[in-house]
């Protein structure tokens, strides 16, 4: 099992073989014209791999469509001023959603919603909805998200693959039974430094008060919820809700899952949430009896969407900078009670520090950007220079960057067969071996190289990572088949540092 819940919806992924410049105005040529059917992402009959967003002869649309699914964000982006103001002003709310610029993806996308649906264009009604309902969801408007979610499934559930019918099960079942909570309110906090450890996942758990509790819990900043085990519920004396709904993409099979609402939760005794939503899994659903492991509870993007810059170090510390410029976070700041700073200065003091405070160097990370696509994180890294010379300065430039999955909660790191076509000719000295890819215990292995040393780079810097498995052929996921690989803990951790600033969506590392 690949990680927790990250991992195990990456392994979902991989099905059989094993997440504002323009306003209302006239839509009528976008929505009027429906796409051509997008090319089959896997192979030609020739057997070469063939990938969505670089075939000719398909009409502009159909094109944009194909980069969007190929995750070519920078490509779309550079051709936006091109575009009829119509149908820029639908991809620029597409695109917005993925930047994570949520209130400028609503005031493009909203008003497009009656026009869309009037059309007939499903595959423009899909996108619109699906990243309206995102949208809602990380802002923390738990009641939008519900009912945007319960019209697109009620809508378009024909229309929707396997994977999106997946992706979609947790917040059309859990966000009922959160649709009346209270929002989330975050208390200003000043930077800081905070010892976080490893757990026998190899994952990372960070030290968290549940009402003035201590407990671990783990790390996933793409994971849509928090979560915490009913033990901690009870022993907080957490009020949990009668009503439940079943999931299985939560684990792999089908679980209960019911929600609380935590009055107050406090991050490292340094920044104090109150009226945080959670959903309560039963103890067992997150136990690891061979390594006697059991998840207290998983502080994912609704929390942690509040920092303004997270960064992880090799040294088991974690460098939090407070959100500036424009929101994006499901929070809202409120002033500290005197009440609060004395409950703040108790829970600092059962908090082991790496230092009284971080370094007071607030300004945004340099490096590559980062998007969120559906549950999953993208990042653009710059195409690897020639070896013995320096990154070239285009390794940036739109179509020349390589988009890979980062995925904190996930143990191992691999590479897809899009990168082993780039490479292939690295691998022809090497023995080919068989690689059972994470979190698909049910899937034949796949024929993989081991890579000695792959390359990547992160805005100006370069890192290399070892000792990486390579896949040679595609998953049949044009989820994964379409990055260049899935970038775990197992590859983050061989980093000095590595930062996800919210505040710029720019993903920096530093080498070891």
């Amino acid at each position: 099992m690949n990680g927790l819940h990250r991992g195990l919806r990456i392994g979902r992924h991989e099905g059989c073989a094993l997440v504002l410049f323009l306003l209302a105005g006239a839509a009528a040529p976008l929505l009027a014209q429906q796409p051509a059917p997008p090319p089959d992402p896997q192979q030609s009959s020739q057997g070469e791999q063939v990938h969505t967003g670089v075939t000719s002869g398909l009409d502009a649309d159909a094109r944009l469509q194909n980069l969007l699914a190929d995750h070519q964000f920078l490509r779309i982006e550079a051709q936006l001023d091109q575009l009829p103001l119509e149908e820029a002003q639908f991809y620029r709310g597409i695109l917005a959603n993925r930047e994570n610029d949520l209130k400028g993806s609503i005031l493009l996308l909203e008003p497009l919603v009656e026009k869309v649906t009037a059309s007939g264009d499903t595959a423009h009604e899909k996108l619109l909805r699906k990243a309206l309902a995102e949208d809602y969801l990380r802002l923390g408007d738990f009641a939008k998200a519900a009912k945007a979610y319960q019209t697109l499934e009620t809508r378009l559930q024909t229309k929707l693959s396997p994977d999106e019918q997946d992706e979609i099960e947790l917040p059309l079942k859990l966000l009922p039974l959160a649709a009346a909570n209270p929002p989330m309110t975050v208390e200003p906090y000043d930077p800081f430094e905070l010892q976080v450890s490893k757990n026998p996942l190899g994952l990372t758990d960070i030290p968290v008060f549940v009402d003035a509790r201590p407990h671990s819990w783990m790390l996933d900043p793409t994971a849509p919820f928090n979560l915490i085990a009913r033990s901690l519920a009870k022993e907080a004396g957490l009020k949990v809700s009668e009503e439940a709904s079943t999931i299985h993409t939560l684990t792999g099979r089908p679980i209960q899952v019911h929600v609380t609402v935590i009055p107050r939760f406090t991050l490292g005794g340094r920044i104090t949430f109150r009226n945080m939503t959670a959903f309560v899994f039963e103890d067992q659903d997150y136990a690891y009896p061979r390594t006697r492991y059991q998840v207290q509870g998983v502080l994912g993007y609704p929390a942690l969407s509040a920092l303004g810059s997270l960064t992880i170090t090799a040294d088991a510390t974690i460098e939090v900078q407070p959100r500036e410029g424009r929101p994006v976070a499901p929070v809202q700041s409120v002033q500290k009670t005197e009440t609060a700073q004395k409950v703040e200065a108790d829970t600092k003091a059962d908090i082991p520090q790496k230092a009284d405070s971080a370094k007071k160097d607030d300004r945004p990370a340099q490096g590559a950007r980062f998007f969120f696509d559906g549950d999953q994180m993208i990042v653009a890294l710059g195409k690897p220079a020639v070896p013995g010379e320096a990154p070239s300065p285009s390794a940036q430039k739109a179509g020349e960057e390589r988009m890979y999955v980062i995925d904190v909660g996930g143990q191992q790191t691999y590479l897809t067969s899009r990168y082993y076509s780039e490479h292939s000719d690295d691998f022809s000295s090497l023995k080919m071996e068989l690689f059972s890819l994470p979190g698909a215990s049910s899937a034949p292995p796949q024929p993989a190289y081991v890579a000695e040393s792959v390359p990547l780079t992160a805005g100006p810097t370069t890192v290399h990572v070892h000792y990486v498995q390579v896949l040679t052929q595609p998953l049949g996921s044009a989820a994964l088949d379409d990055v260049y690989g899935v970038l775990g803990v197992d590859a983050l951790d061989q980093l000095k540092a590595y930062t996800f600033d919210y505040r710029t969506m720019r993903f920096s590392v530093k080498p070891e």
